[in-house]
């Protein structure tokens, strides 16, 4: 009989856990070595070396993609990405062929999911290479021309270049294009990696400006500016952020 397979559960919601815990407790090819949030996770994938990761993409301090991008995307030879409901996350885990959890699932959603990454495990043990996880990573790397917003019986299409400015809201942030607020459910930290780099800077902790849309500098008491966007919007530009702020409009963008 072959060695059980290790599995590591990463998730913010200890609730989360236990129930993914109770699941995989009825199938004697595997076996829990570890779990805990994603800021334990890389330290965790280093001390455990698991052969399959169950992982939260939605967490408040690393995201799952983040976790994936530290460790290393052939470190785990499985992994079973968990989100909430996420329109972009699942198309790009459906288009490379990758295995993912909507919350919440049921037995044989969940059943389903692992048998298939046993057998990814398994191919991994006799040598074979799975290129998916970089892929999906590399793609991450693009920076992303729309936004998907779900909204009561649609979607509603936002294209980055109409984004003003985007303002953190706890787990979620509120993209502002014009006269419309848009809430999506991404912190900060995630969407801040999508952005053209280019033309959005995030001006302090909780505000990201398209620098194409700001019209006015002005600087305010020990170091910190006030920017004025086109719609006559004041959003403050930090001290410890104004040299690099400055630095991107020296340079040529386009």
């Amino acid at each position: 009989m072959t060695d059980a397979l290790r599995v590591l559960i990463i998730d913010d919601e200890p609730l989360a856990r236990e129930s993914i815990r109770v699941l995989l407790s009825e199938d004697a090819e595997v076996r829990v070595v570890g779990e805990g949030t994603g800021s334990d996770a890389v330290a965790l994938i280093a001390r455990t070396r698991p052969d399959l990761l169950f992982l939260d993409i939605q967490m408040p301090e690393v995201d799952g993609f983040s976790v994936i991008e530290q460790a290393g995307a052939d470190t785990v030879p499985a992994v079973i990405f968990v989100t909430a409901y996420d329109r972009y996350a699942v198309r790009a885990f459906e288009v490379h062929a990758l295995d993912y959890l909507l919350k919440p699932f049921d037995d044989r959603r969940f059943a389903e999911a692992l048998a298939r990454a046993k057998e990814r495990a398994r191919a991994r043990q006799r040598g074979e290479i799975d290129h998916r996880i970089a892929e999906l990573l590399a793609e991450r790397e693009v920076p992303r021309t729309r936004f998907l917003i779900p909204a009561r019986e649609k979607t509603i299409v936002v294209d980055a270049a109409q984004i003003d400015w985007i303002e953190a809201a706890d787990y979620y942030v509120t993209l502002h294009a014009g006269p419309a607020a848009h809430l999506l459910r991404q912190t900060m930290e995630e969407i801040e990696k999508q952005l053209d780099h280019r033309h959005f800077f995030r001006v302090h902790r909780s505000a990201i400006v398209n620098i194409d849309r700001v019209r006015e500098i002005h600087p305010l008491f020990r170091g910190d500016c006030a920017l004025v966007l086109s719609d006559g919007r004041r959003i403050k530009l930090s001290r410890s952020r104004r040299k690099d702020f400055e630095a991107l409009f020296a340079q040529g963008r386009t």
